[in-house]
């Protein structure tokens, strides 16, 4: 091996390596190799990781010297130790096994330096090699986020954080840690890490870590001075967890003195050997990074067989399949369409493709009162416009806030809607959007551009579904999110444009120049997302899931929101009235029972009532000092004391109030005098709908209060509400999957579904039932089916918890199905990693395999998952079909909550209606699944939603 002499004014560059395979993995979906199948999409973004790196690092700031570290097995000094270090780190994923020793392979394919070393951390290695550097005189970039490495920053040593283009200093440390980085080590100790299982100090974290070693100076120092500390609980933590606190800091404390088998001098940046780099890349089956490198080399590029556009069914993408992912994003290259001429080019390119991302820029996020400010154009990676519609002038020195004079340089509004109108609604151009919902509903509303009717955009793919159906648990689907983990592009912050608080502006005053960069950017990265998960969902075998569930349900949420539904105002003020004499009521009894008045509303006041002053017990402070008062101990010390229970109930009242009665009169449109929800398709795992702005799914029902609150929303004058229920869904759902006999047959003969389970469980005849058990045998019904604990049903019926413990074991006597069901389905998803529905959506469990309270959460998650998704399957596929089975009544679908639907009809149409509705959704299973229970959907009608429920 040659060697390059390291010395003073070198520039050693050290590759956290794991860190790049962990993007590489989590950046790029699944990919195989098309000859023989082996998985290497984290090869293939490893790959692409280092060419960039590569290719970005020449000019004056080059290194002189590079290495990318790796770890060598999982067994390190740390766990001899302590054999407990890293034991919560969930298994590698099985398809990133075989591909860790192919990115050793590509590292030296590069000709860069690849080190590892057995028992020791690439964190050590990493720290030995900066130290070296650092005391040769030399400079040192640790390209990694990693923040254990942040301890050696410092004297020459600096931090890059690749994927953001940060570099982290001094500073950036003290930013992260609250002390320099020759103190990290002892606030790392203190607070622990619950990644690798570093105990630390329980109770401190990262902040009160760094005020203590600020205070005291050292760890050392502090641990020696404890019984100095004020605070009990803290003083007696270090005291008695001293031990612990020191091994912590053994298990954080880099080794930055190994024995290494090389030198810095080893390590001197080559070029790489272009046959060797080639023979690799063609044999990875890497197409266009191999014609890219051979280019920039002046080699021929070598031949590589044709990878389909899509692999075949089952399989993963063939390698090359997302180069989208490669391409540089490149502002400068987006145009700005100003007339007629240049849009017309735009269109011919549209035509020709067959396809076209469209994004919108508005005023505001209320897509109801938001005016469309410009329209974004895509049509390939890296061929975006921007056309500037509504655009106002920069203000002036003396005008703060901008003249509403349209800037120069803008394409005519009607022209630009006309001219787009006829290929936003073509049938033969799909149009791509992320959360295009909003966008359609935009366009609907340019009634005043000349159509009668707005634009209806159709058809359209919508990226932001695309990823819901395929990662659905795995992460969120906003853009940003995506573009960061796909394309490993953060885009321009919207913030950076308008700026926040009350100084914040409209996308109408954002200067054309930047729109361009931001808007057209925003209709690139849509396309090419678009373009890497279309062809997945044939992969993943979630076309079904997307084609019949997902897509078509958009425009009908669309329709249901621009519909909205009527609010009466004075009921709800009259309401917002009633609660807030009701709470000074219940103010008053709470003053009483406490024996002063304070501020019930106050979490801290109220701590100190129950616990300092009543000496109630279960008191626990939290990391401010004040106790926790939520409603769960509320409602433990509701059965001791009447105080905690007013409080409940005042609190109840007072959201009501605040979120509902009072919050709902702002909603009501000025020109509707409707309230105008929006619908989230990908707001939770199960496929359940949120509703946002304002969420209209979580009024409650179960009390007198909240039920009145659905008086205030009426059907116009002539019209009534009808209300469509389907009974116990999930009941029935559950007795198919877990093929309990009993109860399918109770569901068949139309019983009492909880009445009979109380007959079970509790060997008293139905004649004899009495409600109390009824509602206890209910209580468990549901609470089985979120995998309720002894605890959490002992708090919902205020039982003891040994009692409720009795119960759901009797239960599970009786119903051994559904016993073997969720064994069967906590193993499914701990071998696949995902749980599915009945209709093949996939959930994703990422935390199936974790340990401690997270473990519990995740194996409920996955049980409840397949029923509810289920449950949420059947409506939606039910609100798809529900528009054409309505078509020749008077009816408007105005909401969905949950598993039930509200329509508007005029009351001579309400029977015909509930007939044609009830039908749809009592066949909304067939033909794709025949279940073993007959779903039954409960209708009432009346002028106001309380009514009809």
């Amino acid at each position: 091996m040659t060697t390059t002499p390291f010395g003073k004014g070198c520039h050693l560059h050290l590759i956290d390596g794991s860190a790049f395979i962990f993007r590489a993995y989590h950046a790029l979906p699944p990919l195989t190799r098309k000859s023989d199948g082996l998985p290497i999409g984290a090869v293939a973004g490893f790959c692409n990781m280092l060419h960039r790196y590569v290719e970005g690092n020449t000019g004056p700031d080059a290194p002189t010297h590079v290495a990318v570290i790796f770890d060598k097995g999982s067994h390190t000094f740390r766990n001899d130790l302590y054999d407990q270090y890293k034991a919560n780190r969930e298994a590698m994923p099985e398809d990133l096994r075989p591909q860790i020793p192919l990115t050793r392979t590509a590292t030296e394919a590069f000709n860069i330096a690849c080190k590892e070393q057995e028992g020791f951390e690439a964190d050590d290695i990493i720290a030995t090699l900066a130290c070296q550097a650092r005391d040769a005189g030399g400079r040192v970039t640790i390209i990694s986020s990693d923040k254990d490495l942040m301890q050696l920053v410092g004297g020459g040593v600096e931090m890059l954080d690749a994927m953001k283009n940060k570099r982290i200093d001094s500073d950036g440390v003290f930013e992260k840690f609250g002390v320099g980085p020759d103190r990290v080590v002892d606030v790392q100790a203190l607070a622990g890490d619950s990644v690798d299982n570093v105990p630390g100090a329980p109770g401190i974290g990262i902040k009160t870590a760094a005020l203590l070693i600020n205070e005291y100076g050292s760890l050392e120092e502090l641990l020696d001075r404890a019984e100095e500390i004020k605070q009990p609980k803290r003083r007696q933590t270090l005291i008695e967890k001293r031990e612990q606190i020191e091994l912590s800091k053994k298990l954080v404390q880099l080794d930055s003195n190994m024995e290494l088998g090389f030198s810095l001098d080893d390590l001197g940046v080559r070029d790489p050997d272009a046959d060797t780099l080639l023979s690799f890349l063609a044999e990875m089956e890497f197409r266009t990074l191999s014609k890219r490198v051979a280019e920039q080399l002046g080699k021929e590029a070598p031949v590589i067989a044709d990878a389909p556009a899509a692999a075949p069914s089952g399989g993963a993408a063939p390698a090359d399949a997302p180069s989208v992912a490669d391409l540089p994003f490149d502002a400068s290259a987006y145009d700005c369409v100003r007339d007629a001429e240049a849009l017309q080019v735009w269109i011919n390119q549209i035509r020709e493709r067959g396809w076209v991302a469209v994004d919108t820029e508005t005023t505001g996020l209320d897509e109801m009162k938001a005016d469309l400010v410009g329209i974004s154009l895509a049509v390939e990676p890296g061929a975006a416009c921007y056309i500037p519609l509504a655009h106002k002038a920069e203000a002036g020195s003396d005008d703060l806030f901008g003249s509403d004079t349209l800037a120069e340089g803008q394409m005519d509004f009607a022209t630009a809607l006309s001219m787009l109108k006829p290929v936003l609604e073509d049938p033969a151009i799909l149009k791509i959007g992320q959360n295009m919902k909003y966008d359609a509903k935009i366009f609907r509303r340019q009634h005043g551009a000349g159509f009668e009717d707005g634009i209806t955009v159709a058809p359209y793919d919508d990226t932001m579904l695309l990823s819901y159906a395929l990662f659905a648990g795995q992460h969120g689907h906003g853009m940003d999110t995506l573009s960061e983990r796909y394309l490993s592009h953060s885009p321009i912050p919207i913030k950076s444009l308008l700026g926040t608080g009350k100084s914040a502006i409209t996308f109408d005053r954002v200067p054309i120049a930047d729109a361009v960069a931001y808007a057209a950017e925003d209709a690139d990265i849509t396309l090419r997302l678009w373009m890497l998960f279309k062809p997945q969902l044939h992969q993943q075998r979630v076309t079904t899931v997307y084609e019949t569930l997902e897509r078509p349900l958009s425009p009908v949420l669309a329709k249901m929101e621009m519909e909205g539904v009527k609010v009466d105002r004075d009921t709800l003020s009259r309401m917002s009235n009633a609660f807030a004499q009701k709470m000074a009521a219940l103010e008053a009894e709470i003053h009483e029972l406490a024996g002063e008045t304070f501020n019930v509303g106050s979490p801290k006041q109220l701590g100190e009532i129950l616990f300092d002053k009543m000496g109630l017990e279960g008191g626990k402070k939290g990391k401010t000092g004040a106790y926790a008062t939520g409603a769960d101990i509320l409602e433990d010390l509701a059965t001791e004391h009447d105080l905690p229970a007013r409080v409940l109930d005042w609190r109840q009242l007072s959201k009501l109030k605040s979120t509902y009665t009072d919050a709902l009169q702002d909603h009501i449109h000025p020109e509707t005098g409707r309230v105008h929800t929006s619908y989230v398709q990908t707001g939770a795992n199960t496929g359940r709908l949120a509703s946002t702005d304002p969420n209209l799914q979580n009024i409650p029902i179960r009390s007198e209060e909240g039920r009145r609150i659905r008086e205030a929303f009426v059907a116009e004058e002539g019209n009534v509400l009808l209300a469509l229920d389907y009974s116990q869904i999930e009941l029935r759902i559950l007795a198919h999957v877990a093929g309990i006999d009993t109860l399918k047959q109770a569901f068949s003969e139309g019983q009492d579904i909880h009445a009979l389970t109380a007959s079970e469980m509790f060997n008293v005849p139905l004649s004899e039932m009495t409600p109390d058990i009824r509602r206890q045998a209910k209580a468990i019904n549901f609470g089985v089916i979120y995998g309720i604990s002894g605890f959490g049903l002992a708090r919902n019926l205020r039982i003891p918890r040994a009692e409720a413990q009795g119960f759901i074991d009797r239960y599970f006597e009786r119903f051994p199905g559904i016993r073997r069901y969720m064994d069967d389905t906590v193993a499914f998803a701990k071998e696949h990693g995902y749980v599915q529905t009945l209709f093949g959506r996939k959930i994703h469990t990422p935390e199936i395999a974790a340990k401690g309270p997270r473990a519990g959460f995740a194996k409920r998650a996955a049980i409840n998952a397949p029923i509810q998704g289920t449950a949420a399957d059947v409506i939606r596929r039910a609100m798809i079909r529900m528009p054409e089975a309505i078509a020749h009544l008077p009816a408007r679908m105005l909401l969905q909550v949950h598993d039930e639907l509200l329509f508007e009809v005029p009351e001579s149409a309400a029977e015909d209606t509930i007939e044609a509705a009830r039908k749809v959704m009592e066949s909304a299973a067939d033909p794709a699944v025949h279940l073993d229970v007959k779903l039954v959907a409960d209708a009432g009608q009346g002028k106001n939603w309380a009514e009809a429920h």
